[in-house]
């Protein structure tokens, strides 16, 4: 489906209130991967606020990870399963650099340039993932021999769906790049199996110093723009927010109720005085309406009641069309 205009313009809401107040939409996917669904939404008319939940923060490659790197490359593995274009890019750097270790025992520079030129994989190569499949195929020189797998659905369910990892059986042995959490679907479901499962870990997330105050001053803003509009409160389009991890979700919980807490606690005796005016100041969880990727996250937003459309991939097309009916 393509990115277009059509698939938000078509929305019964009055061209008055569309007019008046474009729908809002939170971008909380990090800032290395927030730009093609923030410009796909812009386009499409939306108001788009990019407010990451999530910072990537590397992690130092230790003699563990070079072991699980060496077995990899030796054939002890029978798969290896990518989840993100930063732990691929990160798992393909040391690749390279082993495979050019290795040939320059011969102190060859040309052999270390036919190194990268010729890399083979010795096990299915999956990636989790359009954007993580094309790290891995932009890297690919002519002469490599490796192909890209990916599940038909970018999930731990689509993982598992696949004959490459359908197959695997007690006593076989799966590496995974990732980062720090996730993924845990997969590795039960494989492990209650008897697979053996490894992991790298070259990155974990955490939440943005900035979070808290670029939130605040963003719900700042906004109820600032609503003053001005004469749109009654009843009418307003809840503010759309994209969320596409659990740990994503419980950050922006966090951050969202310590602002409540906030206003709520306020010593300011106009504000005790006029108590509508702390609740107009603050929006809930609840205020929101939420896009979640996949089966567990959409289960968490559900536990605690809130309005949300669950879509199985991230793709702009794919959230932005999520948006449209969410808010017919």
């Amino acid at each position: 489906m393509p990115c277009s205009t059509s698939q938000f313009t078509d929305s019964p809401h009055s061209t008055e209130q569309s007019a008046a107040l474009p729908q809002v939409v939170i971008n909380t996917r990090p800032i290395e991967r927030a730009a093609p669904l923030t410009q796909c939404l812009q386009a499409a008319g939306l108001s788009v606020i990019e407010m990451p939940m999530l910072a990537l923060q590397a992690h130092a490659a230790t003699d563990e990870d070079r072991k699980m790197m060496r077995q990899w490359l030796a054939g002890d593995y029978q798969a290896l399963v990518i989840v993100s274009p930063t732990a691929a890019a990160s798992g393909l750097a040391m690749w390279q650099a082993l495979e050019v270790e290795r040939y320059k025992q011969n102190n060859t520079t040309e052999l270390a340039e036919s190194a990268l030129a010729a890399l083979e994989t010795p096990s299915h190569l999956i990636a989790v993932g359009e954007a993580t499949a094309a790290v891995l195929n932009d890297a690919k020189r002519p002469v490599a021999s490796y192909q890209v797998l990916q599940p038909t659905i970018a999930n731990n369910e689509g993982m598992l769906a696949m004959p490459e990892i359908e197959s695997l059986q007690a006593g076989d042995k799966l590496l995974i790049w990732r980062g720090l959490g996730g993924r845990r679907l997969l590795v039960d479901t494989l492990q209650a199996r008897g697979v053996h499962i490894d992991s790298i870990a070259w990155y974990e997330r955490i939440m943005p110093d900035e979070a808290q105050s670029q939130y605040e001053q963003w719900l700042q803003d906004f109820q600032a723009q609503n003053a001005s509009k004469t749109i009654a409160s009843a009418d307003r389009i809840k503010p759309v927010v994209v969320i596409s991890s659990g740990t994503a979700f419980e950050y922006w919980a966090s951050i969202v109720e310590a602002t409540v807490i906030k206003a709520s606690e306020a010593t300011n005796l106009e504000a005790i005085a006029n108590q509508s005016k702390i609740d107009n100041a603050v929006l809930k969880l609840s205020d929101f309406t939420y896009i979640v990727l996949g089966e567990r996250l959409a289960n968490m937003v559900a536990e605690q009641q809130l309005s949300y459309w669950r879509v199985e991939d991230l793709a702009p097309e794919t959230i932005l069309a999520a948006i449209s009916a969410k808010v017919l």
